[in-house]
Order: C-alpha cells, then structure tokens, then sequence
C-alpha cells in the first residue's frame, strides 16, 4: 500500500475516495527506562529506551491505519499526519496518532 503525506501520488489519479482512517498508539515508558533518561538528560546524549518506545508507536499507529484502509477497499492513503503527544498523570505516556485520507488509485 502507498501511504504518503503528500495529496496525490504522482502519475496514479485518485479513482475514488474512500473516507479519513487513523490509527492511534498510547504507550507508556517503564520505571528503568524512566531513570535512565533521566540520568541521559543531565549528562547529555540521546535516550535510545525512549527512541524505542516512540519508534513502537508509530509503526503500531501506522499497522492501525493501514488496516483501516484496507478494510475500505484501499490501494493508498494520502495526506497523511503524524502528531505526537504526551498524556497520562506526569506525561507518563506517549500518544501517536496518525491519519489521512484511503483512496483507490487508477491503474
């Protein structure tokens, strides 16, 4: 499936719309990688544990919305977003959501 950001694919014109779809991931960092970001931030560097955890959301968030367009009878989804947010009691977890438009493609 072509999944982009952009409105149309090039060379391949939308045949039919087919309705926005989304997907969304909510994750939350554990106790041991809490602390070592924690440590990470004082003393520079990038926290790979939270790198991890925010690669994990998106590729669920995107399985999500490409299971949502197939399920519509799509070929691609266009004008994708992304956007991230940090929710729970201390920003203790971490929200991806992503959506944009399943279309059929011509041939």
């Amino acid at each position: 499936m072509i999944i982009t950001t952009t409105p149309s694919v090039e060379g391949r014109p939308v045949k039919q719309y087919l309705g926005i779809v989304v997907g969304e991931a909510i994750l939350g960092a554990n106790i041991v990688q809490d602390f070592f970001a924690n440590i990470r931030d004082i003393v520079g560097g990038r926290s790979q544990a939270y790198e991890q955890e925010l690669q994990k959301a998106r590729d669920v968030a995107f399985q999500e919305m490409e299971a949502a367009a197939r399920a519509k009878g799509a070929d691609a989804i266009v004008g994708v977003d992304l956007d991230y947010e940090v929710v729970g009691n201390s920003g203790s977890m971490l929200m991806v959501s992503v959506s944009g438009t399943a279309v059929q493609l011509t041939l």
